[in-house]
């Protein structure tokens, strides 16, 4: 009998834990990622620069590339900067636009890119994408997972909250999106990867059912966690699908149709996500979501991030169009204005005040 498998894209290290920063260097050489310590790191001028400071010297055989933002031309100027070295493996220090700089410049002069996450605002840390401002907006870039990735705990609780936050709502919002992937199936016989939608779900089911908070170890860890499992979700199917449905496009909606006043990526993510459960009919779990999302301190209303209900309906009625071809609930009820009107007056009196 023929013994069938398949690989799984996901990095060859996974620490997350305090102090993990410190000890990189020698988890790189360990892991056999870079014997010889030629590194080329990516740092903003802000945090980056301070954490520069603290473990330059542990990392004598690095060059260190400042990053001003996170556009593609930024991007392409970074390969070009360390195209010209002999390096191991390139090193995203930072936030996510540091990191998704870091995985299209390693990806333009293959090379491995570790990804040393000083914050957990989004699942993109361990994606296959980089997400890169260009002259049209805002374009999505496939990339090679990272080979490794390394959080910080300490580092983690040094950034301000408004991030863990923005995470909580990014990895919730899973719940919905694999809701809305399953639908696809049952109703346009999408295939679902069993795998990726298990991982994805179970990620985010993790998060929401955790008792703990932004301040503790623990629920921190959890978070990260399901951050990681999230990314290798989406190399497992091979696009966004196990964490990107409705939740996503009324989020996209937010950015395109409100491009100065948008809230967190992670903020409206987890809003969306909670207002899409109610419109599957799955009014307990939007209740019991929007209950968990409150707690952590995060948005259940379009009003807790400065947008009025005539602007959430035109974002919801909108979101459709910001990713054409993806099947979620909101293309299976094709609601018209007054309709979502009258469903979001019932969420709200559903969910409390």
């Amino acid at each position: 009998m023929p013994v069938l498998t398949r690989l799984i894209p996901s990095p060859l290290v996974v620490d997350i834990r305090p102090g993990a920063l410190d000890d990189l260097g020698c988890v790189l050489a360990d892991e056999r990622i870079s014997h010889s310590g030629k590194l080329a790191i990516a740092v903003s001028g802000g945090s980056g620069a301070r954490l520069r400071e603290r473990i330059a010297p542990t990392l004598p055989g690095a060059t260190w590339y400042e990053v001003g933002g996170g556009t593609i031309d930024d991007a392409v100027r970074l390969a070009s900067d360390i195209k010209a070295g002999h390096y191991d493996a390139v090193v995203g220090l930072g936030g996510g636009k540091i990191i998704d700089c870091a995985k299209f410049a390693a990806a333009r002069v293959g090379l491995p890119l570790v990804a040393v996450a000083t914050n957990l605002a989004h699942d993109g840390l361990c994606s296959p994408v980089a997400t890169l401002d260009n002259d049209a907006g805002r374009g999505s870039y496939g990339v090679p997972n990272p080979i490794a990735v390394v959080i910080d705990l300490n580092v983690i609780r040094e950034a301000p909250v408004r991030f863990v936050r923005s995470g909580i709502g990014d990895v919730i919002s899973n719940i919905s999106a694999v809701a809305d992937w399953e639908l696809a199936n049952r109703v346009k016989g999408e295939k679902v990867d069993g795998l990726a939608a298990a991982m994805a779900r179970q990620a985010g089911e993790a998060v929401l059912r955790h008792p703990g908070g932004v301040g503790d170890d623990a629920f921190l860890q959890v978070l990260a966690e399901a951050l990681v499992l999230t990314g290798i979700a989406m190399s497992v199917s091979g696009d966004s699908r196990p964490s990107s449905g409705a939740c996503h496009e009324i989020n996209h909606a937010f950015d395109l149709l409100f491009p100065k006043r948008a809230a967190a990526h992670g903020e409206q993510c987890g809003l969306g996500a909670a207002f899409a459960m109610y419109l599957r009919g799955a009014h307990e779990e939007s209740a019991y979501m929007a209950e968990v999302l409150r707690r952590h301190g995060l948005p259940v209303l379009p009003e807790e991030i400065g947008f009025t209900v005539d602007e959430f309906v035109r974002a919801v009625e909108y979101a459709p169009e910001t990713r054409p071809g993806r099947y979620t609930i909101l293309e299976h009820l094709d609601l018209k204005t007054e309709q979502i009107k009258d469903i979001y007056a019932d969420y709200v009196k559903a969910i409390g005040s």
